[in-house]
């Protein structure tokens, strides 16, 4: 059932290039997703950017955030044209927003709301536009971010790659109480988990169906991760910080340079780790 829908909390930022025609389509079109939006918005941001490659196909970048009274739901498309991307942020968050009226609360079962420097407000797509097609050697980590793991149950670390469009979550699994990484994948199970020091007999196994690695993160620092990343062509890469000994994940942005998640660094890695 359609609410309020927040609109006066509605932002929307465009480069200097995007028509106002554009930015207008895009603040009608995501405000028109927010009705269906179980709980009062609070906050909502919209992005529109344009890659710079003419060579790439799907240049057109949108970037939407929706804050659904403290929860986030979160949508990242590429197409050809701005429309296009907007046309389908708009599906997304709709589909996105009406999932997650019924199920927030069965999912979490009755936990606690994360608090605002946990990993599950952080931003990587589940249907990630490709990278910029940037030169290696010119490749930069541009974006460092640092988050209070959340501790949670499979069930819920796949409910929150759902929400937040995200193809990898990195947070504590609640069963073993070990930093882990779940991930999507294109065989039969649709998940795999990764862990620091992987403890599988542990793992509280719920409705996901997930696969589980026996390898434990390897222990890199940023330089040696990012080469790994060149070398593998994987789209991230979990590692355990040499100096620090916690849970990090280094990624492709879509401009082509590097995005790195890092454990904070006041807290305490969890038992077993």
């Amino acid at each position: 059932m359609a609410t309020s829908t927040g609109r006066d909390a509605l932002r929307v930022q465009a480069q200097r290039d995007i028509p106002h025609d554009d930015v207008r389509y895009a603040r009608d079109k995501v405000a028109a997703a927010m009705r269906f939006a179980g709980k009062p918005v609070l906050h909502a941001r919209v992005r529109l950017s344009r890659l710079g490659d003419p060579a790439l196909a799907r240049p057109a970048l949108v970037q939407a955030n929706v804050d659904v009274d403290g929860r986030l739901v979160r949508a990242q498309v590429a197409r050809a044209s701005m429309r296009e991307a907007v046309d389908e942020a708009h599906d997304r968050l709709r589909d996105q927003l009406q999932r997650a009226a019924g199920n927030w609360e069965a999912i979490r079962g009755g936990r606690p709301r994360a608090g605002p420097h946990e990993w599950r407000h952080g931003s990587i797509p589940t249907h990630r536009p490709p990278h910029f097609p940037r030169e290696p050697e010119t490749r930069q980590v541009v974006r460092h971010k640092v988050f209070s793991l959340s501790r949670m149950t499979l069930d819920e670390a796949a409910f929150d790659m759902d929400m937040l469009d995200y193809d990898f979550h990195l947070f504590t699994e609640d069963g073993s109480g070990v930093d882990s990484v779940l991930y999507r994948t294109d065989g039969l199970m649709p998940f795999r988990l990764v862990q620091a020091r992987p403890r599988p007999d542990r793992v509280h196994f719920g409705a996901t169906p997930v696969t589980v690695s026996a390898a434990p993160a390897p222990v890199l620092d940023t330089d040696q991760a990012a080469r790994r990343l060149e070398v593998t062509g994987w789209p991230f890469v979990f590692f355990r910080d040499a100096g620090t000994g916690h849970a990090c994940v280094i990624y492709h942005r879509y401009d082509g340079h590097y995005g790195v998640i890092t454990q904070a660094a006041d807290e305490p890695a969890p038992s077993g780790q």
